[in-house]
């Protein structure tokens, strides 16, 4: 049996003709090796085995050197919070949440909370146990990955109040709450850009001063989306002719996992976020969609025609990965 055991590391793809904000999944069935490994997971819990589960990971890579495991893994811990078992890996402790399930191979997932393990109910905890520890440097590369992932985002969240920043087309603009100004029916406005390009540029919103942060983000909120929808249809208009499509239809998207999405009747959906990244990497995402009207699928013929009208898709493509979208919880 220990000879069929397989294993799989997921990191959660996106599937059909979807582009997605998170990093591509590794999938990477392999035979785990027969040899002896030490059984050092100790369960956390009694309780027993339930149904398969997934946790997802919604952000971009962070591009991490490539630091010596013993030099970064210093007491360190990486605990799950509905951990029911935990081994060491390494210098680190991994406190993980482990399920049975009916799959055929034993799963690897790192999310954001953690490490996470399935395994088919017929495979020994021995078997687990071994296979834990012949992945565990990409097991605790990828919690590092994650664990710096989240620090990131975390340090974007936006605070809702007079003076809050977030960027706006790739350049960094500051909210004043402004509800004198005669523009309430439209919700803002942005200053013109200053000439010698010192200082943020000023969202004035149409926002009482003791406003609750609530809000002031459903106003700034509102006024991106008008002005993600005017830029997307520009850029729809602009790509479209030279890819040799037609679009019929644009809805925007709050998703938390998808940056846009093309469907053969015309139909393209794009994330509104997508405005606070620079104009050429909204262009890739404009033009990855309408290229799924002529190729529905990923295949070399796609990026083909990708590349036709976006030479440097793979340095966007890898910024709009790389890039962290500000928080708005």
């Amino acid at each position: 049996m220990r000879g069929l055991l397989q294993f799989t590391m997921d990191l959660f793809e996106g599937l059909g003709n979807e582009l997605a904000p998170a990093t591509p999944p590794e999938r990477k069935p392999r035979k785990v090796k027969k040899k002896a490994a030490p059984t050092v997971a100790t369960p956390l819990a009694a309780s027993p085995p339930v149904a398969d589960a997934q946790q997802q990971d919604n952000t971009g890579p962070a591009a991490l050197p490539a630091i010596p495991l013993r030099d970064t893994l210093t007491l360190a811990s990486f605990v799950h919070p509905q951990a029911t078992r935990e081994t060491v890996l390494g210098s680190a402790r991994v406190a993980y949440e482990f399920k049975r399930g009916k799959r055929k191979t034993i799963g690897f997932v790192v999310g954001p909370e953690g490490l996470s393990v399935r395994a088919p109910r017929w495979v020994t905890l021995r078997d687990v146990d071994a296979a834990i520890q012949e992945k565990a440097d990409w097991i605790i590369r990828k919690l590092l990955e994650t664990r710096q992932r989240h620090a990131r985002v975390e340090a974007t969240r936006i605070e809702w109040r007079d003076g809050a920043e977030f960027p706006f087309m790739g350049e960094p603009v500051v909210i004043r709450l402004d509800p004198k100004h005669g523009f309430a029916s439209v919700g803002g406005t942005l200053d013109e850009a200053s000439g010698d390009g010192a200082g943020p540029r000023i969202l004035r919103l149409a926002v009482a001063q003791n406003a609750e942060p609530s809000q002031i983000r459903d106003a700034a909120q509102a006024w991106l989306m008008r002005q993600a929808r005017r830029l997307f249809i520009e850029r729809l208009d602009h790509f479209a002719p030279r890819l040799g499509v037609r679009w019929q239809k644009l809805s925007l998207s709050n998703a938390a996992t998808r940056w846009g999405s093309a469907s053969a009747d015309g139909s393209i959906r794009l994330n509104w976020r997508l405005i606070h990244f620079r104009l050429p990497v909204i262009d890739y995402v404009v033009a990855h969609e309408l290229a799924h009207l002529r190729v529905m699928d990923h295949s070399h013929r796609f990026w083909e025609t990708v590349e036709s009208v976006v030479p440097d898709y793979g340095l966007l493509r890898q910024q709009l990965k790389d890039e962290a979208v500000p928080r708005w919880g």
